[in-house]
């Protein structure tokens, strides 16, 4: 016997055939907004990640030398690829770029709730809008696809925030702050207790006094006092530029899943302007369930052209933790439209069958192993069979098949030469 590597999971059908509801259903709307689908390597060279992150970050990645003496690495996240394949193609791409991808990543960290070290994610970016309708639309994509998977405001709303303006009230301050380690204790607030959110804001060149000031300040109601306190130009754009992103998420439709929380502020340092985050209203799902925001400044420093960006990446383990928390994660079960059941040497009038109901887009099963008629409907009843067509020799005998309807029971004969005949989705009902 062998096991199962830590933080790497299996999928049996029942549980895919849920997994792949949840993923074409993310994708369907995405395609509604005219995001087109694009696909990626599952390794990249490891510069890719460590210019931008440090070495560090090694750390973290299931990265090793290849063959060829390459340092490579399985890749984590998709946006430093993206951003690769924007600066490769540079001006043949018309602007908006807007693709979609689903997939899985790879990262060697602490396994808990919703975080494998093998995860998937569909990635749904905008490349080539600063203007906030690119921002509204990414938030109602990300709310349709929810609410198309059965989720309301109940059950979901999203953080937002601006980066601008978690920087632009830290440089306020008379202090000499490390912005990054600040914003980052930012990200950390929400996990830790007070006293250690201002030990890392006093750490990052906040004193205590203005740790708790800072700390009141992104709780307030009033965007309007954050201009006031600052004094500067670059937060009353920022505050501007968030207030212009809820306006047109309020033209797009879904405003009432927005809540201004600045204390969401993204880990990644590659964030720049507008960002939000996925949460359970609930709670029960302890973490943020996805999150997004602006980039403006990436494909940049991958030596492109500067390009803003914005998007999202849903991740489907903790999305499935919020579907499930709220009901509406999809039946983990088989489907089967049709098993043909075959009877003794019938298999060419069988094959014939089951081959004209698959030409008509269905799902359907038959005998590959020889069992008997009782083991054939056991079989279909395990594959949640709708319907069962019986090819036997006495039906042929009388040029029918039997056609007996799952659910209920009931069956009837129908002329083999009709069936399926004209029938898009044959009946037990159109026979009877």
């Amino acid at each position: 016997m062998y096991d199962r590597l830590k933080g790497f999971r299996d999928f049996y059908p029942e549980e895919m055939a849920a997994r792949r509801a949840v993923a074409d259903r993310l994708e369907e709307t995405a395609r509604r907004y005219g995001f087109r689908e694009i696909g990626t390597p599952t390794l990249e060279a490891v510069d890719l990640y460590t210019d931008k992150s440090g070495e560090e970050i090694v750390d973290e990645l299931y990265a090793f030398e290849d063959k060829g003496g390459r340092h490579v690495a399985m890749t984590p996240e998709l946006t430093p690829t993206v951003a690769r394949m924007v600066v490769a193609k540079g001006q043949e791409l018309q602007k908006p770029i807007k693709w979609v991808s689903t997939r899985p990543f790879w990262r060697y960290e602490q396994v808990q709730q919703g975080r494998f070290r093998e995860f998937y994610q569909t990635n749904v970016d905008v490349f080539g809008s600063a203007e906030p309708t690119a921002d509204a639309e990414i938030l109602a994509y990300a709310a349709d696809a929810l609410t198309a998977l059965g989720l309301s405001a109940e059950d979901f709303e999203f953080r937002v925030s601006h980066r601008d303006i978690l920087g632009g009230l830290l440089r306020a301050f008379d202090a000499d702050v490390d912005l990054r380690a600040a914003i980052r204790a930012v990200d950390k607030s929400e996990k830790i207790e007070p006293a250690q959110y201002y030990d890392l804001l006093h750490e990052a060149g906040l004193s205590y006094d203005q740790a708790e000031q800072f700390d009141d300040l992104l709780a307030t109601d009033d965007l309007d006092d954050l201009t006031a306190f600052a004094g500067t130009d670059d937060v009353a754009a920022a505050v501007g530029n968030l207030q212009n992103v809820l306006s047109a998420a309020a033209d797009f439709g879904v405003r009432e899943y927005c809540t201004v929380s600045l204390e969401t502020a993204r880990g990644l340092d590659y964030y720049t302007g507008t960002v939000f985050e996925c949460f359970d209203t609930q709670g029960e799902v302890s973490r943020a369930v996805f999150g997004g925001g602006r980039y403006d400044d990436l494909i940049e420093s991958y030596g492109g052209q500067p390009t803003p960006a914005v998007g999202v990446a849903p991740g489907h383990a903790t999305l499935s933790l919020l579907l499930q928390r709220a009901g509406v994660w999809p039946e983990e079960a088989l489907t089967t439209d049709y098993y043909v059941l075959s009877v003794g040497d019938t298999r060419g009038t069988a094959a014939r069958v089951a081959r004209d109901l698959r030409g008509r887009g269905h799902v359907v099963e038959t005998d590959l192993a020889g069992r008997s008629f009782g083991a054939q409907m056991s079989y279909a009843d395990g594959v949640n069979a709708e319907t069962v067509v019986i090819v036997g020799e006495r039906d042929l005998e009388n040029g029918e098949v039997t056609i007996k309807e799952m659910e209920s029971g009931d069956q009837t004969t129908a002329p083999v030469d009709a069936f399926p005949g004209d029938h898009d989705r044959p009946t037990y009902d159109d026979f009877a």
